[in-house]
């Protein structure tokens, strides 16, 4: 090697070092700014609070199709699953906050008992401080914006970090966010491995992500440094269980089809990863997917304007693997046509897939739907159970003991009976996942609970104060406190009057 050659490998490499001491630097002096501003209780007050809402209302109302634009640059969505699942729901996640807040944000009282009488005591919500929140590709606004909404509702300052894998959307959210919203409390950061690394090793108050469960795992290792709370929006293997007494071929199908190609082609955390059913019913269900299905997208589904493109050819590798394997590629019943080019598979239905195969291991994460029979119904217990809990699991049926033992039975962040993904619209429900489907929930009143600590106050008056609490202690001060921390006034007065 020339010593001219040296010289400019040694010239890059401090230029190196000197952007990724930037970079470190710039991390850090953000954190350390937005906590400045928030110790300076700018984020606190209602009125703060609300203004910024308005504003996320009115990127919404204003920018729609500028959104719907990012999201077909990035994933080929729709403008009906933009329009209605990102922009509608975050709109309706916005005016419930702007409805809801003040009452949100009172102390609610809390009882008091004979121990501490007299007094009083409430909860108050006081915001975390300064928290991360780090998105998904899938529903890159929507899962943006409606953490944000929780974290700004609840009075923090908020660093958000897109998903540089829907790199439209996230150019469009850092424009937008910094158009519209206080600069001094909200701030986008764009970026890959290394800009996510960086914020990681920075000192938060609460790391909200979405994301798959390997990142999640870094994401909890990362906060655990500085044992920094986290909510882990992550996924799983959800399932369907379809008895043989829905109604198949009008609903349960239909809906099935929604929940699944519907949303975002199967890339979605709540999308049907698969189907159990009996034996004997199977081949109902696989005809009247066919049907359905060829209604929907027609005879030629990877022309369909209503379908996403897959995201990536990573993400489209990823699937052709689980379909070309060995014992796999010979159970495709409905689909399996993929162009690598356009990054398009189109909609796959397989039947009894090997359970150990990578289909049936992973997260599909895609517009595959294998369907694995049982023998009875029963059966899909032992199915799902062995498996991680799902973030959500799904259910046809109009057996109401089968609902009931469903429901009581199943472990997941969330069951929905004769529909699918249909509850991740609902405020009033938490969303979340348990085990390795996720940490924490999320949505309406539990977002604002998300990144809010529950501070107790009690206020206790100078009135009213015992010696028994005091030394020295005898048997008779042991007796009367006992009685009050069972807050027992009957025995109370039976010690008093040395009945007791």
């Amino acid at each position: 090697m020339s010593k001219l050659e040296e010289a400019f490998i040694s010239v890059i490499v401090d230029r190196s070092a000197m952007a990724k001491i930037f970079q470190m630097a710039d991390a850090s002096n953000l954190v350390t700014e937005l906590r400045r501003n928030f110790d300076a209780g700018v984020t606190r007050g209602y009125e703060w609070r609300v203004t910024q809402l308005k504003k996320l209302l009115v990127i919404c109302d204003k920018h729609e199709p500028e959104i719907v634009s990012a999201l077909h640059d990035d994933l080929g969505k729709p403008e009906l699953e933009s329009s209605v699942y990102e922009v509608a729901l975050l709109r309706n996640s916005i005016k419930l906050a702007l409805k809801q807040l003040k009452d949100w944000m009172a102390p609610h009282k809390a009882k008091t008992s004979l121990t501490t009488f007299p007094a009083s005591a409430k909860i108050v919500s006081e915001p975390l401080g300064v928290v991360l929140v780090i998105s998904a590709w899938n529903f890159p606004f929507m899962l943006s914006i409606d953490p944000v909404i929780g974290a700004i509702s609840a009075g923090n300052v908020v660093v958000l970090k897109p998903s540089e894998l829907a790199p439209a959307s996230s150019s469009l959210l850092a424009k937008l966010l910094k158009q519209y919203l206080d600069p001094s409390a909200v701030r986008v950061v764009e970026g890959a491995v290394t800009e996510t690394t960086l914020l990681l090793e920075q000192k938060w108050d609460k790391i909200f992500y979405t994301g798959n469960s390997r990142i999640g795992r870094i994401i909890m290792t990362a906060a655990a440094k500085h044992l920094t709370p986290v909510s882990l929006e992550l996924g799983g293997k959800s399932p369907v269980v379809i008895d043989s007494d829905t109604n198949l071929k009008v609903i349960t199908v239909r809906r099935i089809i929604s929940g699944k190609w519907g949303c975002n082609n199967g890339q979605a955390c709540i999308s049907p990863d698969y189907i159990l059913t009996t034996k004997e019913y199977a081949p109902k269900v696989i005809d009247a997917l066919k049907k359905e299905l060829e209604a929907f997208y027609g005879n030629n589904p990877m022309g369909s304007k209503d379908t996403s493109r897959i995201v990536n050819l990573n993400h489209f590798d990823r699937l052709s693997k689980m379909l070309e394997e060995k014992e796999v590629s010979n159970k495709i019943v409905y689909g399996g046509q993929k162009n690598r080019e356009n990054l398009k598979i189109s909609p796959t239905v397989l039947l009894d897939v090997p359970l150990d195969s990578l289909i049936m291991s992973e997260e599909i994460f895609g517009p595959l739907l294998p369907i694995v029979t049982l023998n009875n119904l029963e059966e899909c217990f032992g199915v799902i159970n062995s498996r991680p809990k799902p973030l959500a699991a799904y259910l046809f049926t109009k057996n109401h003991k089968l609902k009931k033992k469903f429901t009581k039975t199943v472990s997941a962040g969330g069951i929905v009976v004769n529909d699918t993904a249909v509850h991740f619209t609902l405020p009033t429900l938490p969303f979340g996942g348990v085990g390795e489907s996720g940490i924490g929930s999320y949505h309406g009143k539990f977002s604002f609970d998300a990144f809010s600590h529950k501070k107790s106050v009690l206020f206790k008056s100078f009135l009213g104060d015992s010696a028994i609490r005091y030394p020295p202690y005898s048997r008779r001060k042991l007796g009367l406190l006992k009685t009050l921390v069972n807050s027992n006034l009957v025995d109370t007065f039976k010690v008093l009057l040395g009945l007791s």
